[in-house]
């Protein structure tokens, strides 16, 4: 592993642990030649996902493009950035246990919004109303009733 500030090649692992999600190692290391300590994590590899989108192109799965859009949903809102991590690593989970290659996004969009709906209402409706491209007031007065049910 090469050293992130000195750029050596040498470096030494010192400790090893599960992360916190229990789906890495976290590995702390230090430089041989300039004595920085930094961490990595060790994830196992899996099978490149692919997302259909709304207009059947394909592009290779990016869990940042979730976390952006949670993010953006979650904004001066009293959500946790762990609540938001672990919210990315649920659908995350329940992506892989459908063992598919290939997914539409929508799925991926309706997952993020079950969890949202239960983390925040106002989050939800937002991720919603961009998600769901409302057309008029009507259509996102609709899912707010349902929200309010």
């Amino acid at each position: 592993m090469k050293c992130p500030f000195c750029s050596h090649e040498n470096t030494r692992v010192i400790d090893s642990r599960p992360a916190e999600d229990n789906n890495s190692i976290r590995r702390r290391r230090v430089c041989d030649e300039c004595g920085k300590r930094f961490t990595t994590y060790e994830k196992i590899e899996t099978i490149p996902l692919i997302i259909i989108k709304k207009d059947n192109n394909r592009e290779a799965y990016d869990r940042s493009k979730i976390e952006a859009g949670v993010l953006r949903a979650c904004h001066k809102r009293p959500v946790s950035a762990k609540q938001l991590t672990n919210l990315v690593d649920e659908v995350e989970n329940e992506i892989a246990n459908l063992e598919e290659k290939e997914i539409p996004s929508q799925v991926i969009g309706e997952l993020v919004m079950n969890k949202l709906k239960n983390l925040d209402a106002v989050a939800y409706v937002r991720f919603a109303s961009v998600y769901r491209e409302f057309k008029d007031i009507n259509t996102f007065m609709d899912e707010l009733k349902s929200v309010l049910k």
